[in-house]
C-alpha cells in the first residue's frame, strides 16, 4: 500500500496561494495596462499645451497641474526642437505634438507625420488692432467709476492672488461691473497675454458657436440630430437641443479618476465624437439628465458636418464669434480626427472669457451688434428639468448650490479645475477665475459673497 506522504499535502495550500496571488497580480497588470494610457496620455497631453500654448515652464506645471494621483510619478521631456512631449510611467508612454493653430494633439493610433501635415487654413487677421481700441474691442481699460468698492475689491484681489486666501490656485482673476474691468490680478508667472485652459468651460462657447449658426444659417436644435449611426433604433430621436442640455439618454460615465467614458475619450480616441456617437441609449431622449462631456464633442461634429468643406469650420469659431467680441489670439484645440473639442480645450486669455461673459450679460449683443438669436441667452439659463434647477444649455445654473450666496439669476461656466465664470446680471457682475484649483479646494461661495458686497 502506498501513501502520500505529509509533505505533499502541506505543499497544497503553499500552491494553491502562490496561484491566486499570481492571478492577482496578472489581473492587476492588466488593468493597470488600461489606465497607463490615461495616465501618461493626461500629462503628455496637458503638459504640452501648458508649455506651447500657454508659455509655461514645464517644471512649474509638474508641481502644479501634474502633481496629483498617478499623473505626479510620470516622467515628462518637453522637445523643443519638435514641439513635442514625451510622458512615461511604468510601462506606459504617451506622446503628445504641438499643431500650432490646431492645438496640441496626442499621437495615437495615427501617424505623426500625417498629424503634422494638416494645416489651419490662413486666418485673416482681426480688422482692429486691439492695443488702439478701448474695451471691450480692444485692451485699453476705462478709468470709469462703476460706484463699486474699489479698496475693498483690492484687499479680494490680493486675497485670492497673493494669499491664496480663499483656498486653491488661481493663476488670473477679474472682475467686471456695469461692463468695465474692475478688477484684474495674475500671479507672478502670468500676464493679461497669457492663454489659459478652459476645461469644460469649452462646453458654454459650444453654446454660442450653435447660436450663431441658428442665426446666420437657420439651424433647427429641436430637430433630429441625423446622426447615421442613430437611425435605426431609438436615438434616432435625439435632438441638438438634448445634447446641449445633457438629456440625450446616452451611457455615459462621467467620473474622472477611472477609465471612464470621459477619460477613454480624451486621452485614448483619435476620433472623440464617434466614440461618443457609439453609446448605447439608456434613456428616452428628454426623459433624463446627465453630465456628458461626450455630448457637447458630439455637438461640434454636428456643427462640422454643416460645412462643406473643414477649412470653413476651422475658421468659424474665429470670424463669427472670437473676432466679433475682440478675441483675436485663442487656441480651440482639436483631436486627431479634425474635430474641435468642444468639451474641454480652449485656450484663452482672461479677458477673452471676460469678454465672451460680457456678450451673455448683454443678452448676446457686443459692442451694439446683436451676435446670438435674440431670446437665446434666456433659452441658454432655463433649467432642464431633470437637473433641478443645476443646468441650462452648456452653462450651469444658481440651482448647482455651488455659491448660494450669489444672486439667484446667476448662471456660470465651469472648469473641472476650478475654472469659473460667473455671470450675474441683477449685480451687472461678471467675475473670472482660472488656475488650478480642484474641486473643494477653493470657497467660492465666500469669494462671491465678498465680492457681492463691494457692489
Amino acid at each position: 500500500m502506498i501513501r502520500s506522504s505529509g509533505k505533499s499535502k502541506s505543499r497544497k495550500p503553499l500552491i494553491i496561494t502562490l496561484i491566486i496571488f499570481a492571478a492577482i497580480l496578472l489581473a492587476g497588470a492588466a488593468y493597470l495596462s488600461t489606465l497607463l494610457p490615461i495616465i501618461t496620455g493626461y500629462a503628455a497631453k496637458n503638459m504640452g499645451s501648458a508649455v506651447f500654448i500657454s508659455g509655461r515652464m514645464p517644471a512649474e506645471v509638474d508641481t502644479t497641474d501634474l502633481n496629483f494621483s498617478f499623473i505626479k510619478f510620470t516622467r515628462n521631456k518637453v522637445n523643443y526642437g519638435d514641439s513635442s512631449v514625451t510622458s512615461r510611467f511604468l510601462w506606459g508612454r504617451s506622446r503628445a505634438i504641438d499643431r500650432e493653430d490646431l492645438g496640441v494633439t496626442l499621437v495615437r493610433k495615427s501617424r505623426e507625420e500625417n498629424l503634422r501635415a494638416v494645416k489651419f487654413p490662413e486666418l485673416p487677421p482681426p480688422p482692429y488692432n486691439s492695443d488702439t481700441l478701448p474695451w471691450p474691442m480692444g485692451d485699453q481699460i476705462p478709468d470709469t467709476l462703476t460706484g463699486i468698492d474699489s479698496d475693498a475689491l483690492n484687499i479680494i484681489s490680493r486675497k485670492v492672488i497673493d494669499e491664496n486666501g480663499y483656498g486653491g490656485n488661481v493663476f488670473a482673476f477679474m472682475v467686471l461691473h456695469k461692463g468695465i474691468p474692475v478688477a484684474e490680478a495674475y500671479k507672478p508667472q502670468f500676464t493679461e497675454e497669457t492663454r489659459f485652459l478652459s476645461w469644460s468651460m469649452a462646453k458654454s462657447f459650444m453654446n454660442a458657436l450653435t447660436g450663431v449658426l441658428v442665426k446666420e444659417n437657420g439651424l433647427d436644435i429641436y430637430a433630429p440630430a441625423g446622426i447615421e449611426e442613430w437611425m435605426n433604433d431609438e436615438r434616432k430621436n435625439i435632438t441638438i437641443n438634448d445634447l446641449m442640455r445633457m438629456q440625450s439618454g446616452l451611457e455615459w460615465n462621467e467620473d474622472y479618476g477611472s477609465r471612464s467614458d470621459v477619460n477613454i475619450m480624451l486621452f485614448c480616441r483619435n476620433d472623440m465624437a464617434a466614440y461618443v456617437r457609439d453609446r448605447k441609449a439608456e434613456h428616452p431622449a428628454g426623459t433624463y439628465w446627465s453630465y456628458s462631456s461626450g455630448s457637447s464633442n458630439v455637438v461640434s461634429y454636428l456643427i462640422r458636418k454643416h460645412f462643406p468643406d473643414d477649412s470653413l469650420y476651422y475658421i468659424f469659431p474665429h470670424l463669427r464669434l472670437f473676432y466679433r467680441i475682440g478675441i483675436t489670439d485663442a487656441v480651440f484645440e482639436t483631436d486627431p480626427a479634425g474635430t474641435y473639442i468642444g468639451s474641454s480645450y480652449l485656450y484663452a486669455t482672461a479677458r477673452d472669457y471676460a469678454r465672451f461673459a460680457l456678450l451673455y450679460q448683454q443678452d448676446g449683443i457686443f459692442n451694439g451688434e446683436r451676435i446670438l438669436p435674440e431670446g437665446w441667452v434666456s433659452y441658454t439659463r432655463e433649467p432642464v428639468p431633470a437637473s433641478k434647477g443645476e443646468y441650462g444649455s452648456l452653462f450651469w445654473l444658481y440651482g448647482n448650490g455651488e455659491v448660494p450666496s450669489a444672486p439667484e439669476d446667476l448662471f456660470m461656466c465651469v472648469g473641472h479645475d476650478g475654472q469659473r465664470i460667473f455671470i450675474m446680471p441683477s449685480k451687472e457682475l461678471i467675475v473670472v477665475i482660472l488656475g488650478y484649483s480642484p474641486r473643494g479646494s477653493i470657497d467660492f461661495d465666500m469669494l462671491i459673497r465678498d465680492i457681492v458686497g463691494t457692489v
